[in-house]
């Protein structure tokens, strides 16, 4: 900025943080702020105001790297992105009327305008992207954690593990559900696994591909793979694709998979 637009809020910062305090404390009851409480909300007035002013004599590139720090910990403390926006766009207000003030030539009023609209522009672009970054990273994890319990490996008998699949199955899904399979057949120590798609909403080639991947995988090492859960509709898809499940044991229901696994293993269920 223009030094004299430096020196200026330097010499009335005072004054400068007493308006924007006002301004700020009008959204103070606007409903994304409700949750927050009065003493909380006033420490991080301050902090942020402190942390505005800190940035007046640094360049562009220094304030970015001097807010970054601050708006990580903000993120991560749950306070929204648009209370520092309104803040800063406040800010802008309370700057250009208290300027438009001692300054009267339209012309040097202009220049004003653009330092400052850089000045703080620069500021909320910062603040957008760290909280985009944040965003991005927290939906990352959410969906690793997810994928991870979308494709759970279960023993329910000695030898023999269920992994049951719910909703669509796409080509990375298919890799982790490959993945959990085989780590588990061997952690285990599996003999038979029963691959249940009652809550497969749709099986096109493409499922069916994976599945029969799947099932090839298990049998390298040593296990006997059974699908299960085929309802009537799928069986018909099934077969007007033409898709072969010839190589692997398919069974209407879960109960009728672990029954023939049971077999498969010299085991049956007894009613006692």
């Amino acid at each position: 900025m223009q030094p004299f637009i430096v020196s200026f809020i330097i010499e009335q910062k005072d004054e400068l943080r007493a308006r924007w305090e006002e301004e700020l404390n009008a959204i103070r009851h606007e409903s994304y702020l409700e949750r927050i409480s009065e003493t909380l909300y006033e420490n991080t007035n301050a902090e942020f105001m402190s942390l505005v002013f800190e940035t007046v004599e640094l360049s562009q590139e220094e304030a970015k790297n001097h807010l970054s720090p601050h708006t990580d910990r903000l993120i991560q403390s749950g306070w929204p992105l648009v209370y520092f926006t309104k803040g800063l766009q406040a800010f802008r207000r309370v700057m250009l009327n208290a300027l438009a003030e001692k300054e009267k030539d339209v012309k040097r009023m202009l220049e004003v305008f653009n330092d400052i609209e850089t000045w703080i522009d620069g500021m909320i672009n910062q603040l957008v992207h760290d909280y985009t970054g944040s965003w991005e990273d927290i939906f990352e994890m959410q969906k690793l954690s997810l994928l991870e319990l979308s494709a759970p490996l279960i023993p329910v008998f000695e030898g023999v593990t269920v992994m049951p699949l719910i909703g669509t199955i796409d080509t990375q899904r298919a890799k982790l559900i490959m993945e959990n399979l085989l780590d588990g057949v061997i952690k285990h120590r599996s003999q038979v696994v029963l691959i249940d798609i009652t809550g497969v909403p749709v099986v096109d080639t493409m499922v069916a591909h994976h599945i029969i991947q799947a099932s090839e995988a298990v049998r390298l090492v040593g296990a006997k793979c059974i699908l299960v859960g085929i309802r009537p509709e799928i069986a018909q898809t099934i077969v007007n694709l033409g898709i072969d499940l010839g190589k692997f044991p398919t069974r209407s229901t879960l109960r009728k998979g672990i029954e023939t696994a049971l077999e498969f293993t010299n085991k049956k269920m007894v009613n006692l």
